[in-house]
C-alpha cells in the first residue's frame, strides 16, 4: 500500500500553499488509489471532484476524518524517530542519541535547536488544515445524516484541539487557526498561550456535546470494540489535561473523575496488556497503517544490537534509575541488550518490532489512557489540598506497578511523588516528561544539569522550540522565540 500521505506532502509545503478544493481532491483520490480500507471503502470517482462530492454521504464524509488518523499513524508527530515521543524524549532526559549524523536527533539531544529546521510545525499545520477542511465541508453539506455530521464534527473539533494543544506546548504562543482560507492563514500571528487554551477548551466542550459516549464505527454509529476514533471520553480526557496545565484544579479533577467513573468502558489493564490493541485502558489509540508493522515506536526503539542509524536511541541511566526497587514497570516496559561489555536499555512498551506482511495487528499506538487520568486527578487533588484522595489515586497506579503505598504526607512531598510517578508511568509517551518539566517550572534546574552531560550548555530559551525561519520570511506577522537566530 502506497500511503496517500507522501503524495499529500509532495503537493503542499505547510498550510499556506494548499487550498481546500485541492485538499479534497487529494483526499478523495488517494483514499481510493491507496487501498487503505480499514475503516471505509469508496467507489472510484466518475466526475470532477468537488466539496459536495467528498461530503455527499456518510461514507465519503467519514473518509475525510479517517484520513487525519491515517496521516498521524503513518509517522510524523505520532510515532517513530521524528515523533513527539522521540524528539521530546531526546530534548529532555529520557533518550540518548547514538546517531550524530542525524541533524534533527542531534540538535534535540544536545539542546542546540536552530530556526532552519521545521520540526513539528509543518506537520501540525497540515493536520490542523485537514481538520478545518472537514469542519467546513460538513457545515455546508446536505448529504450527510445529522447523527453522522455531529459525530464527525465532534471528531474534527477534538482533533483541532489536540493539535493546538501540542502546538502551544512545543512553541509557546501559537497561531489559532480555524479556517482553510489561505488569505487569512497567510497573515496569521501567534496567539498568547491563554488564548490558545481558550480555543482548545471551547473545541473540546463542543466535541463533548457532539461525540458518542461509546466507541463507534465510522458510519452508522454502531458500537465497536475498536478504540481508534475519538469519543466523548477522548474529549473529556484531553480537557482534563488542558485544565491541569492551566491550573484549573477543580475542573481538571471533575473531568478526570468522569473518565475514571466510567468503568463500563475504561479500566486499568495489566502492565502487559496496556499497549495492546483495544486495551481496556485505552481512551484513544491510533490503528497502524504502515504495511508490515504494528507500531513504528517498536520498530524504532527496540534494540536488537548496539544503537545504529535505524535504531539510534536508548534510554538514559537517569530514567532507568527512576524506577524504585520492585517496580514491575521496569521489567515489563523496559528491556536491554548487552554487547561488547556495554548494556543499552530501551522502551519495551510496544514489543512487536519485526517487519512482517503476514503478522496480525496486536498493538495499537496509545494516545490517551486511563492511568494518566488517575495522575491528573491526584495532582489536582493535591493542589486543592485534598491529600487523602490524592494519596488514594496515586496508590492505585503504584499498586498496578507492584509498589507499596506512597510515604508522602505533606502537599509538597505528595506533588513531588506524583511527578515522580508520572515519569515512571508515562516515559517516552507523547512528550509528557518534557511538558511536565516546563509546566512545573523544573526545566531549568533539571536541564542545566542534564544538558552538559549531553555535551551542551543549557539556556532557558530552549524550553520552547524555534519557529521555522522559512515561515517567518513568508509571513512577517510571525515572530521568533527568544534565543534563536534567523
Amino acid at each position: 500500500m502506497t500511503s496517500y500521505i507522501s503524495k499529500f506532502r509532495t503537493l503542499t509545503t505547510g498550510y499556506k500553499k494548499i487550498n481546500r478544493l485541492t485538499f479534497l481532491f487529494i483526499l478523495f483520490f488517494c483514499t481510493i488509489e491507496t487501498g487503505c480500507k480499514k475503516f471505509v471503502e469508496i467507489d472510484p470517482p466518475t466526475t470532477a471532484i468537488t466539496s459536495a462530492t467528498v461530503y455527499a454521504n456518510d461514507l465519503s464524509a467519514a473518509s475525510a476524518e479517517t484520513s487525519i488518523y491515517d496521516n498521524m499513524a503513518g509517522g510524523g508527530l505520532s510515532t517513530g524517530l521524528n515523533s513527539i515521543s522521540c524528539l521530546a524524549g531526546l530534548t529532555s532526559d529520557e533518550f540518548e542519541n547514538y546517531n550524530s549524523s542525524n541533524s534533527i536527533l542531534s540538535s534535540c539531544y544536545s539542546n542546540t535547536l536552530v530556526s532552519t529546521n521545521t520540526y513539528f510545525w509543518n506537520e501540525l499545520f497540515n493536520e490542523i488544515y485537514m481538520a478545518n477542511a472537514v469542519l467546513e465541508g460538513l457545515s455546508s453539506t446536505t448529504g450527510v445524516t445529522l447523527a453522522e455530521k455531529n459525530q464527525l464534527t465532534g471528531e474534527a473539533k477534538f482533533m483541532r484541539a489536540f493539535l493546538h494543544f501540542y502546538g502551544t506546548n512545543l512553541f509557546g504562543n501559537f497561531p489559532v487557526v480555524t479556517t482553510t482560507d489561505y488569505l487569512v492563514n497567510n497573515t496569521i500571528y501567534r496567539n498568547a498561550q491563554p488564548q490558545v487554551y481558550q480555543q482548545i477548551i471551547a473545541d473540546l466542550k463542543d466535541a463533548q456535546s457532539l461525540l458518542s459516549d461509546n466507541f463507534v464505527t465510522p458510519t452508522g454509529g454502531m458500537v465497536t470494540s475498536q478504540r481508534v476514533r475519538p469519543n466523548k471520553g477522548a474529549a473529556t480526557a484531553l480537557l482534563a489535561r488542558a485544565y491541569l496545565y492551566q491550573g484549573y484544579w477543580d475542573s481538571a479533577e471533575t473531568q478526570a473523575s468522569t473518565i475514571i467513573g466510567n468503568s463500563s468502558l475504561y479500566n486499568l489493564d495489566t502492565l502487559n496488556g496496556v499497549f495492546l490493541a483495544n486495551s481496556t485502558e485505552a481512551i484513544w489509540q491510533l490503528q497502524p497503517v504502515t504495511p508490515g508493522f504494528n507500531t513504528l515506536d517498536a520498530y524504532s526503539f527496540v534494540l536488537t544490537g548496539p544503537p545504529n542509524s535505524n535504531n539510534p536511541v536508548a534510554l538514559t541511566s537517569g530514567l532507568i534509575n527512576t524506577f524504585e526497587a520492585g517496580d514491575n514497570r521496569r521489567t515489563s516496559w523496559v528491556d536491554s541488550i548487552s554487547t561488547a561489555g556495554l548494556t543499552y536499555y530501551y522502551p519495551f512498551k510496544y514489543k512487536v518490532y519485526e517487519y512482517s506482511q503476514q503478522q496480525p495487528l496486536t498493538e495499537y499506538l496509545m494516545v490517551l489512557r486511563l492511568a494518566e487520568q488517575y495522575l491528573i486527578r491526584a495532582e489536582a487533588e493535591a493542589q486543592l489540598n485534598d491529600l487523602t484522595d490524592a494519596v488514594n489515586d496515586l496508590n492505585i497506579i503504584r499498586k498496578r506497578a507492584g509498589l507499596g503505598n506512597t510515604m508522602a504526607t505533606t502537599q509538597s512531598d505528595l506533588l513531588t511523588a506524583i511527578y515522580h510517578e508520572r515519569r515512571a508511568e508515562l516515559f517516552t509517551e507523547w512528550g509528557h516528561r518534557w511538558f511536565d518539566l516546563i509546566r512545573t517550572d523544573s526545566v531549568n534546574s533539571v536541564m542545566s544539569v542534564i544538558t552538559p552531560q549531553k555535551g551542551g550548555s543549557w539556556t532557558p530559551d530552549w524550553a520552547l522550540f524555534p519557529i521555522p525561519q522559512s515561515e517567518i520570511t513568508i509571513n512577517p506577522n510571525l515572530t521568533q522565540n527568544p534565543g534563536y537566530q534567523p
